[in-house]
């Protein structure tokens, strides 16, 4: 089966920093490009960062941008998000899934196998 597994979240202060790690099986993990979403209580899962095969394409949500870097060790099988200053509207559960690119929008959708797992909780509060 197709599993991605989140990790590393936790509380963490206003300004502080978090690595978050996927941990892929179940496919050729290093064919695909992976994107990481994110879900606010009563807010839509929104996207926060894409990363093609070969990391030669990266992209972010523009309200992560700067803060947030994205990479991927394909033999580990592992993909990781670097999260710096962190902000209270960061708090969501984050997830990481397969996808593909959207053609010229520059994002990210969910692709066609695979599903959304338990992700991560990060809470940003003093």
């Amino acid at each position: 089966q197709v599993q991605l597994v989140e990790s590393g979240g936790g509380l963490v202060q206003p300004g502080g920093s978090l690595r978050l790690s996927c941990d892929a099986s179940g496919f050729a993990m290093d064919y695909y490009t992976i994107g990481w979403f994110r879900q606010a209580p009563g807010k839509e899962r929104e996207g926060v960062s894409c990363i093609g095969r070969s990391s030669a394409l990266i992209t972010y949500a523009d309200a992560v941008k700067g803060r947030f870097t994205v990479s991927r060790d394909n033999a580990k099988r592992m993909v990781y998000l670097q999260m710096n200053s962190l902000k209270p509207e960061d708090t969501a559960v984050y997830y990481c899934v397969v996808v593909k690119w959207n053609t010229g929008q520059g994002t990210c959708s969910k692709a066609d196998f695979g599903s959304w797992g338990q992700g991560t909780q990060v809470t940003v509060s003093s």
